[in-house]
């Protein structure tokens, strides 16, 4: 074994090592749309004193911890999100109505003393004085605030059963002065009064209004900085108040601009659903591999099961959260590391079959090094697309972004070390060495051999099959004129509550409920066989309370599997950035194909991306089907599939060119096309049997996910091969290119034919 080999395989030996060590060592922590849980999405905002910066909002995430901590959640995760967003997760809590309301009393805590009792419409008060209703509803009018969030130190539930106290709340004050005059004023009014009361305000709402004992002295007050507050509580409500007091000083306010619910239930059918289908799928794709290409198929498939290994092992290691989209994206990854192998096997077949080279290892060799650029074009754009989803995205479309560049990545170590460094070692045993028909390399293959024989002139007339692009074009975007787009809950705002029902609901049934019910302008939609998802305005968690009700009442009892609440500020971002993405991702791929290929591949390109965007985005618009986050995810990986179509033609061509920089354009693009259709066809097939298990298997959570893929793929190796091509050829046409870069059959310039001189005949011989 040359040294080169022996440095592959010992680097092999050794990601694979450690990927085991993490995979056994470190779990992959899973998103809440797996595991079941609410999360929360929070972000601050700046007050009149204090701007929400990112220190503000690291403060306001300490508080908020606390916060979480005394709900009893097991493993809640807490994250800054920029500058003045926090995102809150709470694994288990299918009932967010408790955890919001505690997150969302986020203004700064207050304690005022109480003027006497209040009245309604008394707008004249003096300023900061207010009028409020105490817990049991009386109105108190309050004087302005004594003390505030800063001052109190802590807040913790005690149980006294000697006193006869129960439970109580004792609170401890950073102000031991403060506290001292504000109760020594309030103990000189006689029991009873309203006057003897402080009231602590939160969220402009008292959330505790408690009497000095009548043990305390007039001008005295309860000194040493900490108090009891007693009443006749339970351990719940002394709970809940002590972490209310102890957390409410929030540097800057909060607002709830997302919040997700996914039912157990939901996560569960995902999870199994999703490893059916990356079962089903693989071993399709693995069968259809070995098929063609027998033994290096195997080894490949060897290579497949090493690349699931080392993409678990990278997200494990990067603590990266497992979403449904990225598990799609895990999935979707496994059919683009079938395609290395394809284009490193369909090279070794044309020179091992071509006789241009003796031996199968030379063969692979030849088919590694040839095949190298197209891997590393493809793989890079597809990067650009996974990068543009992490930057831009937000939530599960983040995860699918993480994970599907951590899954190009290892494809790559996966085709271009593993595979090579197996395939390698078996060609060069003697045994294989004698039957080189064991190999798959030994013969082009079906397609090849029957393109060879037709020879198909793709290119004589390429404006053709741009009409029909233009007319494919056309129908799509008279969907989105005519139809409109659909847009998620993401996008626009409002609420989006997904319920399983007892019983099948007719949803105008359901519709007429929750007209009744105060919500006439809720869309009902069936979801499943035996679902309902309700969409509505924004709401709060107490009118969702009554759309749940009456959805049970048509529905004989109704179970919340899905509840998605998107702020109208967090609808317009999302909007936005998703435009973003899409404008990015295609000035990122014509600045990459200008520089590595020419300007009018590039242009070509980017144009057929446009092209696959419009005709994906009609398609869904004429199906009614929802433009959402995940539709966003497929749309990107969309425009990275195809542009992978149109590197490996585009990198083909290339190389002929260096062989024959004369020969017309498109006569080379025809031959570029012919030589790449084989591998089109072998990487089509893989990731459709991987989509296709996705779609029928996935759950409903996939289906539109993998239906948009689907379309995506037969639409982008279409327009790869038939609409950026023959647009490159035009281009080139125009320019001065296209003096020398006229089509096969096409007749010389009069001009250059009348400056031949003419040979007249001047007798004639035996």
């Amino acid at each position: 074994m040359k040294r080169p080999a022996r440095v592959r395989a010992l680097f092999a030996l050794a990601v694979i090592a450690v990927s085991v060590f993490v995979a056994v060592t470190v779990p992959v922590r899973l998103g809440l749309d797996l595991r079941g849980g609410t999360q929360i999405v929070l972000e601050t905002r700046s007050t009149e004193t204090l701007e929400a910066d990112a220190e503000a909002t690291d403060r306001t995430l300490e508080v908020l911890r606390g916060r979480v901590d005394a709900l009893g959640v097991a493993e809640p995760g807490l994250v800054r999100s920029g500058d003045n967003r926090i995102i809150v997760e709470l694994p288990g809590v299918q009932d967010p109505r408790k955890a919001a309301d505690v997150l969302g009393r986020t203004a700064q805590l207050s304690v005022h003393p109480v003027q006497g009792p209040g009245t309604e419409g008394d707008e004249k008060l003096p300023p900061g004085e207010r009028v409020l209703p105490d817990e049991s509803g009386e109105l108190l009018h309050l004087g302005r605030a004594a003390l505030g969030g800063q001052d109190v130190k802590s807040a913790a539930s005690r149980f006294d059963p000697q006193s006869g106290a129960g439970w109580h709340v004792t609170v401890d004050f950073e102000d031991g002065e403060g506290w001292a005059r504000l109760t020594g004023e309030a103990a000189c009014h006689p029991a009873g009064d309203p006057q003897r009361r402080v009231a602590i305000v939160l969220d402009d709402k008292v959330i505790s209004s408690p009497q000095v004992d009548p043990s305390v002295a007039c001008g005295a007050g309860i000194t040493g900085g900490s108090t009891q507050i007693t009443g006749s509580f339970t351990s719940d409500e002394a709970k809940e108040l002590a972490l209310l007091v102890h957390g409410g000083a929030l540097p800057v306010p909060v607002e709830t601009v997302e919040q997700r619910t996914v039912g157990p239930t939901l996560g569960a059918e995902a999870i199994r659903a999703s490893a059916w289908a990356a079962v089903v799928g693989t071993a399709l794709t693995a069968l259809f591999v070995i098929v063609v290409y027998r033994l290096m198929g195997l080894l490949a498939v060897v290579a497949l099961l090493c690349y699931g290994l080392i993409s678990y092992a990278g997200l494990a290691a990067l603590g990266a959260t497992l979403t449904l989209p990225g598990l799609a994206g895990f999935v979707l990854a496994i059919g683009m590391a079938v395609d290395a192998n394809v284009l490193v096997f369909e090279r070794a077949r044309e020179e091992y079959a071509g006789r241009r080279r003796p031996s199968g290892r030379s063969a692979l060799t030849a088919g590694f090094k040839g095949a190298f650029s197209a891997i590393a074009d493809s793989n890079v754009t597809t990067l650009i697309a996974a990068a543009l989803l992490f930057v831009l995205a937000s939530g599960p479309v983040k995860g699918f972004g993480v994970t599907l560049g951590i899954g190009v990545l290892a494809s790559m170590v996966s085709a271009l070390v593993i595979t090579r460094v197996l395939a390698e070692f078996a060609v060069a045993r003697r045994r294989v060495h004698r039957r080189p028909g064991v190999t798959g390399l030994a013969s082009v293959g079906r397609v090849r051999a029957w393109l060879t024989r037709r020879d198909p002139q793709l290119m004589r007339r390429p404006r053709r099959w741009l009409a029909v692009s233009a007319v494919v074009l056309a129908v799509a975007a008279a969907g989105i004129v005519v139809r409109g787009l659909n847009f998620g809950v993401e996008f626009t705002g409002g609420r989006l509550i997904e319920y399983a029902t007892e019983r099948t609901v007719d949803p105008d049934r359901a519709r007429d409920a929750l007209a009744d019910a105060g919500f006439p302008q809720a869309v009902v939609q069936s979801s499943g066989d035996n679902g309902l998802t309700v969409r509505t305005e924004e709401l709060t968690n107490e009118e969702a309370v009554k759309v749940a009700g009456a959805v049970a009442e048509v529905g004989g009892g109704a179970e919340k599997v899905r509840d998605e609440l998107i702020g109208p500020s967090l609808g317009d971002e999302l909007r936005r950035n998703a435009l973003l993405a899409l404008g990015l991702a295609l000035v990122a791929q014509l600045l990459y194909l200008a520089v590595r290929f020419r300007w009018m591949f590039g242009a070509g390109a980017v144009a057929a991306l446009a092209h696959d965007v419009v005709i994906l985005t009609g398609v869904f618009a004429w199906l009614g089907k929802p433009v959402d986050g995940v539709f966003l995810a497929a749309l990107l990986t969309v425009i990275g599939y195809s542009v992978n179509d149109s590197v490996v033609v585009f990198d083909r061509i290339r190389e002929l060119w260096r062989k024959d920089a004369k020969a017309p354009l498109a006569r080379v693009t025809n031959q570029a096309i012919l030589q790449t259709v084989p591998r089109t066809v072998n990487t089509g097939i893989g990731v459709m049997f991987i989509l296709a298990a996705l779609a029928l298997l996935g759950g409903d959570s996939l289906t539109d996910f993998a239906l948009a893929l689907l379309i995506g793929m037969v639409v982008g190796t279409y327009s790869s091969v038939l609409t950026a091509s023959p647009l490159a050829i035009e281009l080139d046409a125009r320019t001065d290119g296209g003096k020398r870069s006229r089509g096969p059959g096409s007749r010389k310039p009069a001009s250059n034919a009348a400056e031949q001189p003419r040979k007249t005949a001047t007798g004639l011989r035996p």
